[in-house]
């Protein structure tokens, strides 16, 4: 089953494919147990932090009556300010791996690995292959992108990457929602591996070269510029007309104070596609350099 997608997974979202699809996926969880995250998941997110436990109070512990001190109440104390100091600190680290990008690459423990062969043969006899699986959850996970339910989505991408690790949409649906995120190295990871499997999809090209793009202007990386640049250029022989990576090359450009050829590579966007052209990147093109064609003033 193929995603119907947009030009963009970071820029436009992708169209959603109506509610029947979303019924049965809602099905096919129910049935290959995991109701977890088949109802309640799309509507609550799954990483929450469980409540700290405070430490027990003194006189919630027995204390003898003999002037003597008992020294089986000393260790009780001590156990329980253990144990409950032991229980909040695990309550800081809990995070559910499902949200995850590709469940953390964490260990596995000999339960998941369990579930996972009990959802793998749960799918094995509702789908004609793990391939076709694989696209059917990750399809899901374009539409709740699509609503903004990103934990949900991350699930679904996922699962979609233990049906089959040779899926490219896992890994780009993995990076843009660590992007929408904010956690830009993971997004710049999980694209470069969606890339390497895909080397000729020029959309993908110019999603990870945006976020590159950010990376740069986030943390002054030389070597995301240089690498968004690269990318763009290789999107842009695979597909000439792309106005969005033409955009792109124009701020790589703008980044570099090559205003030049920011704004040849800007009117090479307007040409293909107005509505690639960025408003507020404009201004401040023109605020650094005015338009040598004169078109936008």
């Amino acid at each position: 089953m193929q995603s119907h997608r947009k030009q963009s997974g970071l820029v436009d979202q992708p169209y959603t494919s109506g509610t029947s699809l979303r019924a049965w996926e809602a099905t096919a969880l129910f049935l290959l147990l995991l109701p977890g995250l088949a109802f309640g998941q799309a509507r609550t997110p799954v990483m929450v932090k469980a409540t700290k436990q405070a430490p027990a109070k003194a006189s919630e512990v027995h204390t003898p009556d003999s002037h003597t001190a008992d020294l089986s109440t000393a260790q009780a104390m001590a156990s329980v300010n253990a144990e409950s100091t032991k229980k909040a600190v695990v309550a800081e680290r809990v995070v559910d791996a499902r949200i995850l990008p590709l469940f953390g690459e964490r260990s596995k423990s000999p339960g998941q690995i369990e579930d996972e062969i009990h959802f793998l043969n749960d799918c094995d006899q509702n789908f004609t292959s793990r391939e076709e699986a694989s696209q059917f959850f990750a399809s899901r996970g374009w539409e709740y992108i699509a609503e903004a339910q990103l934990d949900t989505a991350a699930y679904r991408f996922n699962l979609a990457y233990i049906l089959n690790d040779k899926n490219p949409d896992v890994y780009w649906g993995l990076g843009v929602v660590s992007y929408q995120r904010n956690q830009l190295t993971d997004a710049v990871r999980m694209l470069k591996r969606g890339v390497a499997l895909s080397d000729t999809n020029a959309i993908m090209m110019t999603d990870l070269a945006t976020v590159e793009l950010e990376q740069y202007q986030a943390k002054s990386d030389t070597a995301s510029l240089e690498d968004a640049r690269e990318h763009l250029q290789k999107a842009l022989f695979l597909r000439p007309d792309h106005a969005t990576a033409y955009s792109k090359l124009s701020i790589a450009s703008y980044l570099q104070a090559d205003y030049r050829s920011a704004w040849m590579y800007l009117h090479k966007a307007y040409k293909i596609e107005i509505s690639s052209l960025d408003l507020t990147y404009l201004q401040e093109l023109i605020a650094k350099q005015p338009d040598p064609l004169g078109i936008f003033k």
